[in-house]
């Protein structure tokens, strides 16, 4: 779906610090000591109130009107009460926020001091999402993990007590030293927790991780060698869609499952090609522009992820302006991450029937390859598309040949 004139923005801010780094995180984030806090606030803060003067410098529409709004990192909770109600005011200052905007927090279990949930609340967050990533305190541990199974249902019912029943937890399947009895019994916790959302990832070991340069050297650091396989990683994530199903929440999306009509709204804009703002450290944006036939230009753009050259004002950012072609590519392999699909009739009027039939001739080939379903109107990713979806949105990549217009601009 793409944005429709008059659409509202969509605002994610990075906040990269961490009070420790897990093993499995590649992330622009870190330990960097609390005197740097209210430098980084201070950074956000001008890049909120210059990010018209870009959008304008570079040409793209920047909607005033903002209806969600992400805190993500790191953990966003670890900064002071203070510093968090000056970012809101400045979010406030800049942008119409909406009445009802959803404004998720990202939150580390057990790093939510009472005098910030507070804050947090006053500044209008109405949802929480938990960095848990397994129930089985062993297992959390060893992933650099602070915290327990005890601790994070009392920050449940901590949440709840204060107002925020809008919560999610996310889990990763393939931790070291986890197993099949493992995993069910964190589905069960999470099914139990009767949250309303959740996010379920298949572990990556990225070599820039520690954990993935221990799998590479064959190390045993942080139990590398325990890290379950591939396939085994496979199976736990269809079993984690049947057991949530179970319990009530419906899988919407690869990596995501909630109750009815308690989907991510900020993340769902991502899918959608809806435009969003990126402020903070290796934070990305996707805003649009009409040119002169009429036709919408798209703009990517990413924030440096070295924090002194951010601190400097010197963190360049990289912009892509898209062409016709990439957009319907990134139509099709953002669109299938969805459950609903892709609607094949919207990209024809949105792109045309002869751009979308070179992608047409590829659905051919996942369809006989068991990837994906179509009954001529919507294209979906099949179970097994879904576990091999890298491998599915890569036939829709070079559909052409022609290349976005890179270029270099400082915020």
């Amino acid at each position: 779906m793409a944005a429709s004139a008059g659409d509202a923005l969509g605002l994610y801010i990075s906040v990269p610090f961490c009070r420790s780094k897990c093993t499995y995180c590649n992330f622009a984030s870190g330990v960097y000591p609390a005197s740097e806090h209210a430098r980084y606030v201070d950074r956000l803060i001008e890049d909120l109130r210059t990010a018209g003067e870009w959008a304008a410098r570079m040409g793209v529409e920047l909607p005033r009107r903002v209806d969600s709004v992400y805190l993500g990192g790191g953990t966003p909770s670890l900064l002071a009460p203070e510093l968090l109600a000056r970012l809101f005011a400045a979010v406030r200052a800049e942008f119409d926020l909406e009445p009802e905007a959803e404004i998720t927090v990202e939150c580390a279990p057990g790093q939510l001091a009472g005098e910030t949930l507070e804050a947090l609340i006053a500044s209008g967050m109405n949802r929480v999402s938990l960095g848990v990533q397994s129930f089985i305190d062993r297992e959390a541990a060893v992933s650099g993990r602070l915290h327990s199974r005890a601790v994070v249902l009392e920050d449940l019912r901590r949440l709840r007590a204060a107002g925020i029943h809008n919560l999610n937890i996310d889990l990763i399947a393939g931790l070291a030293g986890q197993t099949f009895a493992s995993w069910e019994e964190s589905l069960a916790v999470l099914a139990g927790s009767g949250v309303p959302h959740a996010s379920v990832y298949m572990l990556e070991v990225d070599q820039d991780s520690r954990l993935g340069r221990e799998v590479l050297a064959h190390g045993v650091r942080y139990q590398a060698s325990l890290v379950p396989t591939d396939d085994a990683i496979a199976q736990m994530y269809s079993l984690a869609i049947e057991r949530l199903k179970q319990s009530g929440l419906e899988q919407y999306e690869i990596s995501n499952f909630c109750r009815p009509g308690m989907e991510a709204r900020h993340n769902l804009r991502y899918w959608q090609r809806r435009p969003y703002l990126g402020a903070g450290l290796d934070a990305s944006s996707m805003l649009r522009a009409a040119d002169s036939l009429g036709s919408t230009r798209v703009l990517r753009s990413t924030t440096s992820d070295d924090l002194r050259a951010y601190f400097a004002g010197s963190g360049t950012v990289e912009t892509v302006w898209l062409t016709r072609a990439q957009q319907h590519e990134e139509a099709w392999f953002l669109g299938l991450r969805l459950n609903a699909g892709v609607e094949v009739a919207a990209l024809e009027r949105e792109f045309g029937h002869s751009i979308v039939a070179s992608a047409l001739m590829a659905v051919e080939r996942l369809v006989e390859a068991g990837l994906v379903v179509s009954d001529s109107k919507t294209v979906r990713l099949t179970a097994q598309g879904q576990l091999l979806s890298n491998d599915v949105f890569q036939e829709f990549l070079g559909l052409d040949a022609e290349e976005g217009e890179v270029c270099l601009d400082k915020r």
